[in-house]
Order: C-alpha cells, then structure tokens, then sequence
C-alpha cells in the first residue's frame, strides 16, 4: 500500500510537472544612466532642469545652480518647490568637504501643541493640512540666500533672471501636470474661497504664466532676503494669512 501511494505521489507530480511547464525567465539587458564628465542638474520639471544647467554653462557654479532650479521649481512645481515652503540640502564640494543645510518651515510662534485639536482631544485632520493654520514659516528664501552667500559666485539678480522670465513668459502644461492641477483644484479653491491662478482648467499644451510670481521674485532680486522676510513680500504674506486665519505675523518672518 505504501509503495502504491509513492508510485501514485510519482505519478501525481509528472503529470503536474508535465501541466505547468517551467516558466521562461528573460532577463533584461542592464540600462545604463546617462553620465556627463562634468556636472548634471536633475529635477521634477525639465524647464527648471534647463535653467540649472544654463547657469553652470555660463560660468555659474553647482551651487549658483542649485538656487536657480530651486527657484525655477517654484514656477513649473508649484505642489512641491514652492517659495511658501522649505527644503534640505546635503553637498560635497570639490575638495572633499561635506555639510548640510535643513531650511525646513517652522511653526509661528503663537502656535500651541493643542491647535489641531477638537474639545474632545481627536486630531482634527484637515487643520493640519488645509488652511491657514497648515501653514509653518517658509524657509525656502532663507536657504537659498544662505547658500548663495556662502557658496554663491555668480550674482543673485543674475541667478534669478532667467527664474523670472520663466514666469512672466510662462511653461507648457504636460499631461501629468493637467492632472495635478485638476486634483487639487478643489482644495485651491476650499481655501481661496476665490478664483486664482492654479484654479483654472489648463490642458495639454495650455501655457501658465505667473504674473504675480514673477513679480515678487523681481522684488527679491531687486531687494535680497529681507524683501521675503520684512519687506512688501512679508506684509502681503501676513495680510493673506490673517485673512485665512492664520498666525503667521511679521515677527515671525
């Protein structure tokens, strides 16, 4: 009886065996990145990728290019690279020295541990994220000014004035970029209560342009750091706030 089962179990696996032939793996030829033998920029748009590399082509250093796709991701990657925010930086420089830099947001200082909390103690989700309230100190103008005036070589008005036409001339919507806009549409408009710029339809090959973006950039150049933080800039960026029950005041920035 044994052997019949054995004989049976044999006979059970070939025919399954036979069944499911073994599967072909192929395996695909490795790809390999593109390498430069002297510098590369690489960012989310290719328009803020172009403005970097253009920089370093006239003379500009990897940190002069840094600044100027930081920026430029201001105009084409409002969701992400936005002047309202912050950001990291880690580098290694030519002679082997390595830092970084944390110009992430902070929050105001009227800002307490219980103000996206409900009477009951329950995270009120939307506080957090959407609104006035939502919003920390932005860093991003901070940073790039420390970095260029550490590392800088080419003049700030120059680095930025290709990020400035950039906006007034404006950037070609992909398709990628239609959807996202159409994704958070909603939200723009939850929290605007108003019509604005990233609230209209665009489509594929719609072109956006930036008016008032290109504007305040002119105003930094023109001003440096202290335009975003206790000029012009910072009192609109106060005034928008309160009118959106937010906390941010000028003795923040």
């Amino acid at each position: 009886m044994r052997l019949f089962l054995i004989l049976f179990s044999i006979i059970c696996l070939s025919a399954c065996k036979q069944n499911n032939p073994t599967p072909e793996i192929t395996i695909a030829e490795p790809v390999n990145g593109l390498i430069t033998e002297n510098a590369m920029i690489v960012s989310a748009t290719k328009e803020a990728s172009k403005i970097g590399s253009d920089i370093l082509a006239k003379g500009g250093n990897a940190f002069d290019a840094m600044v100027a796709t930081e920026m430029a991701l201001a105009v084409t990657y409002p969701y992400a690279g936005n002047l309202g925010g912050g950001g990291f930086m880690v580098y290694r420089t030519q002679y082997k020295e390595i830092g970084a830099l944390d110009f992430r947001e902070k929050a105001p200082l009227a800002a307490t541990r219980d103000m996206y909390l409900d009477e009951n103690g329950e995270a009120i989700s939307e506080k957090s994220s959407i609104g006035g309230l939502a919003v920390g100190v932005p860093g991003t103008i901070a940073g790039i000014f420390a970095v260029h005036e550490k590392f800088g070589s080419l003049p700030m008005n120059e680095i930025l004035e290709p990020v400035i036409e950039l906006a007034r001339n404006g950037y070609a919507v992909t398709e990628k970029k239609s959807d996202r806009l159409k994704k958070y549409k909603e939200i723009i408009e939850k929290v605007n209560q108003e019509s604005s710029l990233y609230t209209e339809n665009f489509a594929l090959g719609d072109t956006i342009k930036n008016i008032a973006l290109a504007n305040t950039l002119q105003r930094i150049a023109a001003n440096g750091r202290s335009e975003f933080y206790q000029g012009e800039t910072a009192e609109k960026l106060v005034d928008f706030m309160k009118s959106k029950e937010g906390i941010i005041t000028l003795e923040d920035l």
